[in-house]
């Protein structure tokens, strides 16, 4: 073996040079090295910084000293970066003070970037975070950000939020935080650390349409709080109010909040609240206020309870009962029954107020509307539909319940009634293009879908949407498959169809229409055929209930994860089965935990 010299005198030379190719021949081989390589390499930078070998430069941070090479810290680091290679005095300096950081967490970023590895824990997420926010070290920020999104809990998740938008956390970070405060704002509220909170971050919270909430009156009483917590924001009483949704209130309610000390010594204040009285006392004045101050948040990552109704008894016959499923305890419990027996209704919620429409009572077709106040636990009875109807489809869009088709006795309909909550009566609405008895309806977007149904002779697969702001039905891509007796519901910007009946067979098979393509798609199949499914969509995934498989009514459920493209059995209803009427309830803000 040759003796290997510093220097090229003894280098070995090749006895003849190689001939591989011809002129024409400029075939070449691009190397790409392995990550064994780079971690080898890094290994070696640092087995030499332990040793102080080709070290450069040192930090002191709290009188404690930790060697390193600028190259590496500059090619890793930005704040280094801009500190040795845009001309700074620190460039030729072999000392770097860092007086404000930690050495502990200096250590540890600078190990990170030797090593490549970092053990983020509860105990040091936060100066890390803050250390690496002041490093631009945003792979660490990120990880941080993931670790504490983990940990989001109705406890922390305000703290959490603040600490993202100081540390300039990744902006999915800070959607995730400030999604968990505006779920749980009054539990949120409640907590003393929610009255330290800076006059800029409430203005963002109260400006929220999401903020889940029973009603504005809500809202209204957390931000009187926080005002009474520091006398030193009084001054900022105007800029509070104008983030609330005066015209949501109760004009009771407005009157009395309006000689509330605070608000009475505040001409700003005053001359807001008068404005919309006067809206409130002169309709056609409500114009002069700006829209968004008339709409109802809403918030759509509440879990919720499933409610289940009506349907058959084993011998046909319908039934009056209904049961209530909390998904987190998987159990089904009794609540108080509808006061008409009947089954094939129309079902629709707004708030916690369950809205029965229609329906069979063995032997004729109904006209009746019964709601159930989840609240109090009573039922109370609507003005009835101008029409009788089964195998109905209902839904709302905001403050207005839309019934859709059905069956008379006679004939499928495609006409449409609508009810709205404040003025208290039914009219008649758009008709559809097509006579639709057993689709299925749902709402995506603002806009109601109603898919599938038959005509009392063929079963479709056409569907067609309602904008209400046109006021006219739309015909959208049919589904790959006709249905009637199926189930509808939307799911992440979704629409899903599962199960039905196409004219020869009983389905399983389930379908996804996704609007931006235009265009529907089959997902992974139930595990039994349903028809007269309810198909409901809750936070964790989309719950199929009930129906029918051809021989036997089921009192079955299933559930579909739309990121894992499965079902799986869920507990079976206590005392339903076949085709039910269902709704989603969202838990109480006040329950959430």
């Amino acid at each position: 073996m040759r003796e290997f010299i510093f220097g090229c005198t003894n280098f070995p030379k090749p006895y003849n040079t190689i001939s591989l190719c011809t002129e024409e021949d400029d075939d070449s081989v691009k190397v790409n090295v392995s990550d064994a390589f780079f971690k080898k390499i890094y290994k070696n930078f640092n087995d030499l910084r332990s040793k102080c070998q080709l070290c450069d430069t040192v930090l002191i941070v709290e009188n404690r000293r930790l060697s390193a090479h600028k190259v590496v810290l500059a090619a890793a680091i930005p704040y280094f970066n801009g500190m040795f290679t845009c001309h700074m005095i620190e460039e030729k300096l072999t000392e770097i003070s860092l007086p404000y950081m930690q050495y502990d967490v200096v250590e540890k970023l600078v190990n990170f970037v030797y090593t490549g590895e970092l053990a983020i824990t509860t105990n040091n997420v936060q100066s890390l975070m803050m250390g690496a926010s002041f490093f631009q070290l945003m792979q660490v920020v990120k990880e941080c950000s993931r670790f504490l999104v983990q940990r989001l809990h109705h406890t922390n998740c305000l703290s959490i939020y603040e600490f993202f938008k100081l540390m300039g956390a990744p902006k999915w970070a800070i959607t995730k935080a400030v999604s968990h405060v505006i779920k749980y704002f009054l539990v949120v509220s409640r907590d003393e650390e929610f009255l330290k909170t800076p006059l800029e971050t409430i203005l963002d919270l109260l400006s929220y349409d999401g903020l889940y909430v029973d009603s504005e009156e809500d809202v209204f009483l957390v931000a009187i709080n926080w005002l009474e917590a520091d006398e030193s924001r009084h001054g900022d009483a105007a800029k509070v109010l104008s983030r609330l949704r005066l015209p949501l209130l109760r004009p009771c309610f407005l009157a009395d909040m309006a000689e509330h000390p605070i608000l009475k010594n505040d001409p700003e204040c005053q001359k807001q609240i008068e404005l919309v009285r006067e809206a409130m006392l002169h309709p056609e004045r409500r114009k002069l206020l700006p829209p968004h101050l008339s709409v109802e948040r809403t918030c759509y990552n509440v879990p919720s309870m499933i409610v289940v109704l009506g349907g058959l008894m084993p011998a046909e016959g319908s039934k009056s009962s209904v049961e209530i499923f909390e998904p987190s305890e998987k159990m089904w419990k009794a609540v108080k029954e509808m006061v008409t027996l009947r089954s094939r209704i129309g079902v629709a919620v707004h708030k916690r107020q369950v809205y029965t429409i229609g329906g069979f009572d063995g032997q004729d077709r109904l006209t009746v509307v019964e709601v159930f106040d989840y609240d109090t636990s009573t039922w109370f009875s609507l003005p009835p539909l101008k029409h009788k109807r089964s195998a109905l489809g209902a839904a709302f869009l905001e403050k207005k319940l839309y019934v859709c088709g059905g069956y008379d006795g006679i004939e499928s309909l495609r006409s449409v009634e609508v009810y709205d909550l404040e003025q208290g009566y039914w009219k008649d609405g758009v008709d559809m293009y097509k006579q639709r008895s057993a689709a299925g309806v749902a709402v995506l977007h603002g806009e109601l879908y109603v898919c599938g149904g038959h005509d009392g002779f063929q079963v479709s697969n056409s569907v067609e949407k309602y904008n209400p702001i046109l006021d006219k039905w739309i015909p959208i891509p049919g589904m790959k498959v006709e249905r009637a007796r199926l189930g509808a519901a939307t799911y992440k910007g979704k629409l899903y169809v599962a199960g039905g009946f196409n004219g020869n067979e009983f389905l399983r098979s389930v379908e996804v229409y996704d609007p931006r393509t235009g265009s529907w798609s089959f997902v992974e199949s139930m595990k039994m055929k349903r028809s007269r499914v309810a198909l409901v969509a809750n936070v964790d995934g989309l719950y199929a209930i009930g129906g029918f498989d051809g021989s036997t009514n089921l009192c079955s459920v299933e559930k579909y994860d739309v990121e894992k493209d499965t079902w799986t059995i869920e507990p079976s209803m206590a005392t339903h089965e076949g085709g039910v009427g269902v709704g989603m309830i969202p838990i109480p803000p006040h329950l959430l935990s």
